[in-house]
């Protein structure tokens, strides 16, 4: 994807080449210390008893131990579009931004489970739904969990495609190019088909994704449409 210019990794801003080296530590991490280290760290339900409110931030720096894709995937992504605006904003800003839209992904999250799980008690309490169906959906609501720094991730691709709407991209399989905010649209939409339509065995937070989208337009449109520099 990309005529995005390709750097060395000294060339790499900062904070984008401090991030990929925290989440590629906290990989090996976890492969070595297995999920009683990382369990702790992932995001779980608000209802569930190992819910802790770190999780809201800590989450975000762990991905998949059973695929390295999942991480390669993110870090290349926030690598590509990431680098020129944290050299346009500068280092404190970028990481301020992907930390509040990393934020603003879990709360997302956990806001949509909440509304699924009101949805299922009351489906339950109307007898429009069986008790071994209710029982099922909300043990996997209850239990699941979400991690990954693809929501932040989705925030700098949105700040990427706000600040370059025009700038032409490639993504394999697509033979010609496409201007990035038609791009990020499509990103969008495709997330929240997934999130309205979830298939079995998806496992993806799709609503965590629009969630850093969402929070990463209005961080970037309130700073474009105020004059500001800075979010803090």
């Amino acid at each position: 994807m990309a005529d995005i210019r390709v750097r060395g990794f000294g060339q790499i801003p900062p904070v984008i080449k401090n991030l990929v080296i925290i989440n590629l530590l906290v990989w090996i991490a976890q492969l070595t210390f297995g999920e009683k280290f990382w369990g702790p760290l992932a995001l779980h339900f608000h209802q569930h008893p190992d819910f802790r409110i770190w999780q809201l931030v800590s989450y975000m720096f762990l991905h998949d131990p059973g695929s390295i894709l999942h991480l390669l995937f993110n870090m290349l992504t926030l690598w590509m579009f990431g680098s020129e605006i944290e050299s346009l904003w500068g280092s404190k800003r970028f990481l301020i931004f992907y930390l509040i839209c990393g934020l603003g992904a879990a709360l997302t999250q956990l806001g949509a489970l909440a509304v699924e799980w009101n949805m299922l008690m009351n489906s339950f309490n109307a007898q429009q739904i069986a008790e071994g169906e209710y029982i099922e959906r909300g043990r996997a609501i209850v239990q699941s969990t979400a991690i990954g720094a693809s929501g932040a991730v989705m925030g700098v691709m949105v700040a990427f495609g706000y600040t370059f709407p025009n700038r032409e991209l490639f993504m394999i399989p697509i033979p010609f190019p496409i201007k990035a905010k038609y791009l990020l649209i499509g990103y969008v939409l495709l997330d929240l088909f997934g999130g309205i339509n979830p298939r079995y065995g998806d496992n993806v937070a799709h609503f965590a994704h629009l969630g850093g989208a969402i929070i990463g337009f209005l961080l970037v449109f309130t700073m474009n449409r105020f004059n500001r520099r800075t979010f803090y």
